[in-house]
């Protein structure tokens, strides 16, 4: 860490009470400064931290936390918060194995009263906090601070709604920064452009007065009604004042001058109800090249500080994202129904350059999952051919909609699952550990998983015309392993496995991205002169049963591996094996997946290492199986 003069100084809320506001903007500029510095060593979430320095610190010397409870919505631009709140000193740990998470983290600090990671979450949550204070006779604040991006989540409209009504004081701050990881989509974004755009942007001896003057106990009705018609002039009305909350602002968030008497006022007001505070910020505030790049710097590798240059590990292999983005814009060119629908993460989806080539093909919904597949099944009754791409993470939000709106309905929606296993740096929440068996427990569904690349594309080229069921390919992040791309006319048949090598005795049925790892783990056990059946499985559903009858007839053991959960492919192969009576004839039968555990940050290397899916626990799994049968043997 770096020598400065206050920082050095702070390590709790309650040291920060201690300086003089008059120095709380050079607190500030070095808690950005330290954030850099963290940031340009680990790699994380910079242009949305040092959009909210000021903010942070104003929130921090105002409330009495941990006491009185502060959410912040995602937490990924929580690193000022966690500076301020007894993390300093483990701030380049962030996101690294045995680190502090890159989110709010209710297990790493009393300061972290909810966690996240996903959208749209803290109105809710911090309600709920809000209603437990009422109940208890506690007078706390709680304060929920919630982006532009994240605002425009159908979860964030239910809070309000529910929060309008229910006349409990909590305070929402709309930190409006005009990105969330993309540029939001949408008309709120609009809306907010509006808002700040207009004649209501009220200057800090307005806001304070109109602040004191509706808060206070002496406000007539009369006069109230009046105040609520100049705002209403003002404004032309707002959607937070029709949904029940006390609307403030535009406010500069980084005038430190506006927040602090601001959120002061807030605090000691007797006003029963919801507050909105609107504040407006720039994401990647006081960095230059965070200021400047396309997504200000949203989420960063390791970097020079004084270039802005980032040191990303170079590959002569395409990422398995941009194989799926550059494989589906092949088949748009040759079919006109092809369209594309992402969830404010087009650049994390590869969709933004299918965009490019089909802007009326390509529909961004915003941070609105729910609705992203419900839209995708309304394209598909017209016969168009929605290829949905979501994060695995981000598609259990929406689980319902795939449920009763494409499943039951045996809607042809496509589903493309990025991220799908382990993600490193980002943790349990980004994990994409469900998907599998979230999916092929549906009626009809297909769910495939690519081995590599070229697989990917076989199976994108597959889905195509898949045109009477919906269904799913999951592919992990980062690169492929550098096999050729076949074209877009190679298909491969549902339902059918792929023999990778024969062997004897045993046969691994691998499903997904860990067949690279089985293949090194046999090659390892052909040195000792043990030589296994490989099969890539592709289909968790429908599952290959003649191959399977085959394998298990022929072999004596069978072992799955998949980067899922508990229940998934599996799961399935099991039940399959028990229902046919085939573990009757002492075949033996075991599982590799995911650990029944939510798995903390690391390396991806490591996190597999940690989960037992590396080449070398595959190795020790077979060997393991293979002796076993030998003493049975021996026994029998």
């Amino acid at each position: 860490m770096n020598s400065y003069k206050f920082l050095d100084k702070i390590n709790f809320p309650s040291d920060l009470k201690k300086v003089s506001e008059n120095d709380l903007q050079k607190v500030s500029d070095e808690i950005r400064a330290e954030t850099i510095n963290a940031v340009s060593e680990t790699g994380g979430h910079l242009g949305a931290s040092l959009g909210v320095v000021e903010l942070t610190v104003a929130l921090h010397y105002v409330f009495n936390t941990p006491k009185d409870k502060l959410i912040w919505d995602v937490g990924h631009q929580s690193y000022p918060h966690k500076i301020l709140t007894g993390r300093k000193d483990k701030i380049r740990t962030i996101r690294q194995g045995k680190g502090i998470s890159g989110f709010t983290k209710r297990s790493e600090s009393e300061y972290d009263p909810f966690g996240a990671a996903h959208s749209s979450t803290s109105i809710s949550s911090a309600l709920g906090i809000a209603e437990a204070n009422r109940l208890s006779n506690k007078n706390d604040n709680v304060i929920a601070v919630i982006g532009d991006g994240a605002i425009s989540g159908g979860m964030a409209y239910e809070a309000m709604n529910n929060a309008g009504v229910s006349k409990t004081k909590m305070i929402v701050i709309l930190n409006d920064n005009d990105m969330s990881i993309a540029r939001p989509a949408g008309a709120m974004g609009t809306y907010l452009a509006k808002i700040f755009s207009g004649k209501i942007y009220f200057s800090l001896r307005e806001t304070i007065k109109m602040i004191i003057s509706s808060f206070s106990k002496r406000f007539s009705a009369k006069a109230a009604k009046a105040e609520d018609l100049f705002r209403s002039a003002i404004s032309g009305g707002t959607l937070f004042n029709s949904l029940g909350f006390y609307y403030i602002g535009p406010i500069d968030g980084h005038d430190l001058n506006s927040l602090i008497p601001i959120l002061t006022n807030v605090r000691d007001s007797k006003y029963e109800g919801p507050i909105m505070i609107h504040i407006k910020t720039k994401k990647g505030k006081g960095y230059s090249y965070a200021e400047n790049a396309q997504d200000n710097y949203h989420g960063v590798t390791k970097f020079n500080i004084s270039t802005g240059e980032q040191y990303k590990t170079k590959s002569n292999h395409p990422t398995f994202t941009k194989v799926f983005s550059d494989t589906l814009i092949q088949h748009a060119k040759n079919d006109s129904k092809i369209v594309a629908i992402t969830a404010a993460m087009p650049d994390g989806t590869g969709l933004t350059n299918f965009s490019k080539e089909f802007p009326d093909r390509a529909f961004d919904v915003g941070i609105a999952e729910q609705h992203a597949v419900t839209f995708a099944a309304g394209l598909a009754t017209e016969n168009y051919k929605p290829y949905a791409a979501i994060y695995s993470t981000f598609l259990q939000r929406a689980y319902d909609q795939v449920v009763h709106d494409v499943a039951i309905q045996s809607l042809p929606v496509r589903f493309a699952i990025d991220r799908a296993g382990l993600v490193g740096a980002d943790g349990p929440t980004h994990a994409g550990a469900f998907d599998t068996t979230y999916l092929s427990t549906l009626p009809n569904f297909i769910v495939m998983a690519a081995s590599d690349e070229a697989e990917l594309v076989k199976m994108i080229n597959t889905s195509v015309n898949i045109n009477n069921k919906p269904c799913a390919f999951r592919f992990p992040r980062g690169t492929g392993i550098g096999v050729p791309l076949p074209s877009i006319n190679e298909v491969i048949e549902i339902g059918k496995g792929k023999v990778i090598q024969e062997g004897s005795k045993l046969a691994v049925l691998n499903f997904g991205a860990r067949l690279n790892e089985t293949i090194k783990a046999s090659n390892n056990l052909k040195k000792k002169g043990i030589t296994i059946t490989i099969i890539d499985a592709r289909f968790a559903k429908p599952l290959d049963e003649n191959l399977i009858w085959q394998l298990a007839t022929t072999h004596e053991s069978i072992l799955t591996i998949e980067e899922g959960s508990i229940g998934g492919f599996g799961s399935h192969v099991g039940e399959f094996l028990s229902r046919k009576s085939l573990l009757d004839r002492n075949l033996k039968f075991r599982s590799m997946t995911l650990p029944d555990i939510f798995i903390d940050q690391d390396t991806p290397e490591n996190m597999y290492k940690f989960a037992g899916l590396d080449s070398k626990s595959i190795e020790e799994k077979i060997l393991d199986l293979i002796n076993s049968n030998i003493v049975l043997q021996k026994q029998n």
